[in-house]
């Protein structure tokens, strides 16, 4: 009976720290960020999709402190995928600068 019950516990904490993927401490994620050498590709709306889809990836694997803001601008890129054009608007240009200074702060 206690094989089954270690199963369980198993697969219940591997769905809570989301499938078992660890996450990247602080000093991991900076590193990560300050090496990141992402470069869209395509038009305008093209780009801003893949930036956006690209956050979102980093996101998932990097520490709260820094995928909180990721998540944001991830969040700002898909709205601005969604324009006819692609193009960001001054509002969410302060939005993502905001987020890249929150950033900019934990990995000093």
């Amino acid at each position: 009976m206690k094989k089954p019950l270690a199963a369980v516990v198993l697969v219940a904490g591997m769905l809570l720290t989301g499938c078992g993927t660890p996450k990247m401490s602080v000093e991991e994620s900076c590193k990560f960020l300050n090496g990141d050498t992402f470069v869209p590709t395509g038009n305008q709306q093209q780009q801003a999709d893949q930036i956006a889809k690209h956050y979102q990836e980093v996101a998932d694997k990097m520490a709260p402190e820094v995928a909180g803001p990721i998540q944001k601008m991830a969040d700002v890129m898909k709205k601005v995928a969604e324009t006819s054009l692609g193009t960001k608007s001054s509002e969410q240009t302060k939005q993502l600068s905001e987020q890249n200074n929150k950033i900019g702060e934990v990995c000093k």
